[in-house]
């Protein structure tokens, strides 16, 4: 089973080293990997052009593939990569089984929380909401709403780990958590 492989590692100075470690895992547990810098894409004169082309690219990888496997850690602030949230969207509209993680375990309400510097309070309502008025989700899940609501009702799982933040990114035990979970789940279905 071809699985994409999302994530913002493709950000990381050594992006190649964590990608070539997240394919090789993927490899040794049966699957056959695909991933955002997997193929080269034609450099554009004009930056808008090089990143569509980086776009079209992204989407031909995914329909290629059957599953996905997304890295879910907050990057960039309290939530998951904006393009990774993307893709998991993508293919969960495909249908495709879905599997999420985060290096960060705190929930996406405990995160909404800090922003806040914890000014969360109820409204009259009882629904929690910031300093600014706006409602603050607390439904006990890793992430959006959508993100975990998306991986379950696909028959997937969010795995969540704390690790030190200097390796947010470069920790790939919930990865291969998933990954084992993944190949449960294909096993059992050969096996009907």
């Amino acid at each position: 089973m071809k699985v994409y492989l999302a994530g913002p590692e493709v950000f990381l100075p050594n992006a190649r080293e964590v990608l070539d470690a997240k394919i090789a895992l993927a490899r040794r547990y049966g699957f056959t990997p695909v991933s955002p810098g997997d193929l080269e894409v034609t450099a554009y004169e004009f930056k808008r052009a090089h990143g569509l082309a980086i776009s079209a690219v992204n989407e031909k990888l995914m329909l290629s593939a059957e599953m996905i496997i997304a890295n879910l850690t907050p990057f960039r602030g309290i939530a998951a990569d904006v393009g990774t949230v993307y893709e998991l969207g993508f293919m969960c509209a495909r249908g495709c089984p879905a599997y999420g993680f985060s290096n960060v375990a705190k929930t996406h309400f405990e995160r909404l929380k800090g922003y806040y510097g914890g000014a969360v309070h109820p409204d009259a309502q009882g629904r929690p909401r910031g300093p600014d008025g706006l409602a603050v989700e607390d439904f006990d899940m890793a992430d959006n709403l959508m993100l975990d609501g998306g991986i379950e009702a696909r028959g997937g799982a969010l795995v969540t780990r704390e690790v030190a933040g200097d390796r947010l990114f470069l920790d790939l035990g919930a990865f291969e958590e998933c990954l084992v979970l993944a190949a449960r789940r294909l096993l059992a279905s050969t096996a009907r």
